[in-house]
């Protein structure tokens, strides 16, 4: 058993928990048993489980799924409270290849695009409701870092379902990239949905979200929490859709605003196959 804080396994998963640490050793840290359970639901093995005794004792059932070969690091609860970005762990952490996580299929009819999506909050919700929802693929425009811990938690594990892309190294290369992508998706006969304020339905030029055909391959697109699209990412949409509410509201939350779009095509596609 690990009993001191000054343990070399402390840095090494303290490393783990920023990009840098992940791309060096190609491994993805995972806080917490939810997580583990979702990776082994979906048959990907952790290559090492460090875990305390108590947890040990209470999982037997659950490690009974991974494979003897694998090794399992007992350390004690102040080691892996200093080891973990989470303030009050639940006793377990996994390691996995970064090689075992979904790879983006190009032959796609259901995407999500996010414009520099900063709030890791917001990002693993959209995770989540995107796998609820049967998206694809995510294409991500710079924004928070996927695989950051408080993305994982929020998504519950969908991270480790759902493949994603992550375009640019900086703004301008995270725009034209986008850009190229939904010009691709527009010759490969995509519809790309961008999302904006009910207060353009007057004008005309933008349409209340179930007015569309979303059993169309589609690409939906969500902007930037302050600034919403970006202005070339705009002028790439074939259609301007909003999601009409009080004006008492000046906005809503992105995450919040994506369920019932995200939503929407499953909803058409049922009554689709009932008609």
């Amino acid at each position: 058993m690990i009993t001191s804080r000054r343990n070399p396994l402390v840095g090494r998963l303290r490393q783990l928990a920023t990009k840098e640490g992940r791309e060096k050793h190609s491994l993805l840290l995972l806080e917490g048993t939810h997580l583990l359970k979702e990776a082994l639901r979906i048959s990907i093995l952790p290559v090492e489980v460090v875990a305390t005794r108590s947890w040990l004792d209470k999982h037997y059932e659950l490690l009974e799924t991974i494979p003897n070969q694998i090794p399992i690091t007992e350390v004690t609860k102040s080691v892996l409270e200093a080891s973990l970005t989470t303030k009050n762990p639940d006793g377990v952490a996994s390691l996995l290849p970064l090689k075992a996580l979904p790879k983006p299929n190009d032959n796609v009819t259901f995407v999500l695009a996010l414009d520099r999506l900063q709030d890791p909050g917001n990002l693993g919700t959209l995770f989540r409701t995107a796998l609820a929802a049967d998206i694809e693929v995510l294409w991500l425009a710079l924004g928070a870092d996927p695989l950051s811990q408080k993305v994982l938690r929020a998504s519950s594990g969908a991270v480790l379902h759902l493949p994603y892309q992550r375009i640019g190294m900086s703004e301008d290369e995270a725009i034209q990239g986008l850009v190229e992508k939904l010009e691709c998706s527009i010759s490969h006969g995509h519809q790309v949905l961008g999302t904006f304020a009910p207060g353009h339905i007057d004008q005309g030029c933008v349409l209340p979200y179930w007015e569309l055909d979303w059993t169309k391959p589609t690409v939906l697109v969500l902007g930037n929490e302050g600034s919403g699209l970006h202005p070339r990412v705009k002028a790439c949409c074939t259609h301007r859709i909003t999601l009409p509410h009080s004006p008492l509201v000046d906005s809503l939350n992105v995450a919040s605003a994506a369920v019932p779009l995200l939503l929407e095509r499953r909803r058409a596609k049922m009554s689709s196959q009932q008609n």
